[in-house]
C-alpha cells in the first residue's frame, strides 16, 4: 500500500491507525532507498559518504529548531517538559555537546572541514529546500500534524541497525568513534516515538485528524527520501553536482 490518501476514510480505531502509520514506514521510509542500499552494501565512494554526512548535517541542525517551534505552540506544561528533552538531546545541556556535535564529529572524521559543514554553504540546493520545508511544516501546520511528522523515529532504530554494522564492516576508514552519534540514538528515538505515537493516537480522534496525521508522516518520509534522491543524482554515476555544492576534488 503506497497511496495513503484515503486511509482514514470512515474512521479508524487506535489500533488500526497505528497499523496504518507503521505501514507508511514499511512502504516509504528511506531505508528502502537505493542510496541506503548502496551504503550498506559497501558501494559508496568516500566522496559520496562525505557528501551524505555534509548534507545530513543540515537536517540534524534543524531538528532542535523545529522542536522549539512545537514547544512554543504547546499549551500543556507536561507535554513541554517531555518534548524539550529532544532539544537537549541535539543541542546538549551546554548548547554544543549533543547530537549535532556528534554529527559534526562524524563529518570531520570523514575528512570534512568543520566550519564548512556548519556553514551549510556546500549543501545541495535540494537538501536546503527539503530542510526548510520540514521546518515550515512544523511551524505552520497544526500541532497534531507537526507531532505526527516526527513519527519517522519509529523506524529510526531499524535504519541504524542496518547502517552502523554495515559501515563498520565495509568501509575501513570508518570506526566506532566515527559513528558515536548513533550510540544513543536508538534509545532516544524509541522514547520520543513512543511519546509522540501516544499523543497522536489520543488526539487524532476524527477521520479528518487521522488523515492529517497519516499525511504528515507521509510528508516527512518524502522529505527524507528526497534528500537521498538529491545525493544519488549529484554524486552517483554519472554525477550531476549543482553549482556551489560540495565537490570532492575541491579543497574545503
Amino acid at each position: 500500500m503506497s497511496d495513503f490518501h484515503d486511509a482514514a476514510r470512515g474512521g479508524l480505531s487506535k489500533r488500526d491507525l497505528e497499523a496504518v502509520l507503521r505501514r507508511v514506514g514499511d512502504d516509504r521510509y528511506h531505508n528502502r532507498h537505493p542510496f541506503h542500499h548502496r551504503m550498506t552494501g559497501g558501494a559508496l565512494s568516500k566522496a559520496e559518504m562525505q557528501a551524505w554526512a555534509l548534507n545530513r548535517y543540515c537536517y540534524q541542525a534543524v531538528i532542535p529548531r523545529k522542536d522549539a517551534m512545537i514547544l512554543a505552540r504547546a499549551e500543556d506544561p507536561a507535554f513541554r517538559a517531555a518534548w524539550r528533552k529532544r532539544i537537549e538531546d541535539h543541542d546538549g545541556e551546554d548548547g554544543w555537546s549533543g547530537g549535532i556535535a556528534r554529527w559534526l564529529h562524524l563529518a570531520t572524521s570523514l575528512g570534512l572541514d568543520a566550519e564548512a559543514v556548519k556553514s551549510e554553504r556546500l549543501a545541495l540546493p535540494a537538501t536546503r529546500f527539503a530542510v526548510d520545508a520540514y521546518l515550515s511544516f512544523c511551524t505552520n501546520r497544526t500541532l497534531l500534524e507537526a507531532i505526527a511528522s516526527s513519527l519517522t523515529e519509529m523506524f529510526s532504530p531499524t535504519i541504524i541497525g542496518e547502517r552502523v554494522p554495515a559501515m563498520l564492516a565495509r568501509y575501513d576508514y570508518i570506526t566506532e568513534d566515527t559513528l558515536a552519534y548513533f550510540t544513543q540514538r536508538p534509545e532516544q528515538a524509541k522514547r520520543d516515538a513512543d511519546f509522540a505515537l501516544a499523543y497522536v493516537l489520543v488526539h487524532a480522534d476524527t477521520p479528518q485528524r487521522q488523515q492529517q496525521a497519516i499525511d504528515a508522516l507521509v510528508f516527512k518520509c518524502d522529505i527524507l527520501w528526497a534528500m537521498l534522491d538529491a545525493l544519488q543524482h549529484a554524486y552517483g554515476a554519472p554525477g550531476n553536482i549543482p553549482p556551489g555544492a560540495f565537490r570532492p576534488e575541491a579543497a574545503l
